[in-house]
């Protein structure tokens, strides 16, 4: 729905690279960008601009779907350490100030200290007395918190020590004084709405209609998962606010236990060759897999149907969007209990979640699934159910829609 004469001003984190034929984005920002210009006029968006070689899933803006006689792109400079933010902060937000004056709708994505441009456009709008949302899709500082205990070296432990606290207060103050905050899903939520005005749960996805798991592979999941071993997947990075040492442990709990399984995790990470060291050391070359990095969109959504259970370890308050894929793909999910996803499978119950760190509990889970191949498969159905009112096409609405009122 496009309303003549809107004009929205965001900020995203995600950063631009310089190309030869102009900017490069991420593929899903992209999308993004492409459902913003559908729900409003004008869209002007501003970026960090990051130096060297993008990663494997930016593409030139260009050659995207986005229409760019309507959407705007303002590269920041990328400004995250100390010198540099205060350096580059007297311009920025003078130019800041100008896209502010320019727009009917404000909305800006915060997190972080030092060279968050949202949290510094924030403030600017706050200074001129414009309403203004705030959106974010996880608890920032108590990730950082986190890393402070467990940051694999000492300098990364001291400054994030140093850096959560600060983090906080920011993110406080931020919220109070918007007029409106848009927290991607219940983790959130539950921690920033207190501090809100007026606080909504929206979602920031990129599934299409068509990426949803068709009856017939619905039909043939339900019947394949009464035989043979117990299909597990993690899809995300391996570091340890993704709980990569607790899945592994999961994995030999079950190995000990007898269970005929076979586990997958797909991503990269710092905790990738320790895992890989693990899994060596504990016996699990035939049953755990973990190959890396997957980009290929149709790879992606195959490896998520073909998998009978998703199990996650996730450590610290954020609102990941596999657990929605795995969903949308008839996937269960098994994993440590937050608010998240107990929101994702509240109306349908896909899943069972279990007491946060509990390896034991999880294992436990698995087992039992593994026995009771009836209960997978309507632990099947009941995550199609869930995933059934996700798509980018109505998340987007549904958060242009909550901007509209609100601002």
């Amino acid at each position: 729905m496009k309303t003549s004469g809107s004009r929205l001003l965001l900020y995203a984190p995600v950063p631009l690279y310089a190309g030869k034929d102009g900017y490069l984005l991420e593929d899903q920002a992209c999308n993004g960008l492409r459902l913003w210009a559908e729900n409003f006029e004008q869209v002007t968006v501003m970026h960090p601009l990051e130096p060297g070689t993008p990663p494997p899933s930016w593409i030139p803006v260009r050659s995207s779907a986005i229409d760019l006689e309507r959407v705007h792109l303002v590269a920041l400079p990328s400004a995250y350490r100390p010198d540099r933010f205060f350096r580059f902060l007297p311009s920025v937000r003078r130019q800041i100030a100008q896209l502010i004056d320019e727009a009917d709708y404000l909305s800006f994505s915060i997190g972080g200290l030092f060279g968050d441009w949202g949290s510094v456009a924030a403030l600017e709008a706050h200074r001129k007395g414009r309403r203004f949302a705030v959106w974010t899709d996880r608890v920032e500082s108590e990730v950082v918190r986190h890393e402070a205990r467990a940051a694999r070296t000492r300098r990364a432990r001291l400054k994030a020590s140093l850096y959560h606290r600060p983090m906080a207060a920011l993110e406080r103050a931020i919220i109070r004084r918007s007029a409106l905050g848009l927290f991607h899903g219940a983790e959130t939520y539950a921690t920033y709405a207190p501090y809100a005005s007026q606080a909504e749960i929206v979602h920031d996805i990129h599934l299409r209609e068509e990426d949803r798991i068709p009856p017939d592979a619905l039909r043939n999941k339900l019947q394949g998962v009464m035989e043979g071993p117990l299909h597990i997947c993690y899809l995300g990075r391996a570091d340890v606010m993704k709980g990569a040492d607790d899945w592994i442990q999961v994995m030999a709990s079950l190995k000990e236990a007898g269970v005929d399984f076979r586990a997958t995790w797909w991503g990269d990470g710092e905790r990738l060759p320790e895992m890989k060291a693990q899994v060596e050391r504990l016996g699990l070359t035939g049953q755990v897999a973990l190959p890396g990095f997957i980009r290929d969109r149709a790879a992606i959504l195959k490896v998520l149907r073909e998998a009978q259970v998703f199990v996650f370890c996730h450590k610290t308050p954020e609102s990941p969007r596999n657990l929605i894929e795995a969903l949308v793909s008839g996937t269960p999910l098994v994993g440590y209990d937050s608010p998240f996803p107990k929101d994702l499978i509240s109306a349908h119950g896909g899943g069972l979640l279990t007491p946060k760190d509990d390896v034991g509990a999880l294992a436990d889970s698995l087992a039992g699934l593994a026995r009771d191949r009836q209960r997978l498969a309507d632990l099947i159905g009941r995550a199609a159910q869930d995933g059934h009112p996700f798509n980018d096409v109505a998340v987007f609405r549904h958060r242009s829609e909550v901007i509209r009122a609100h601002l």
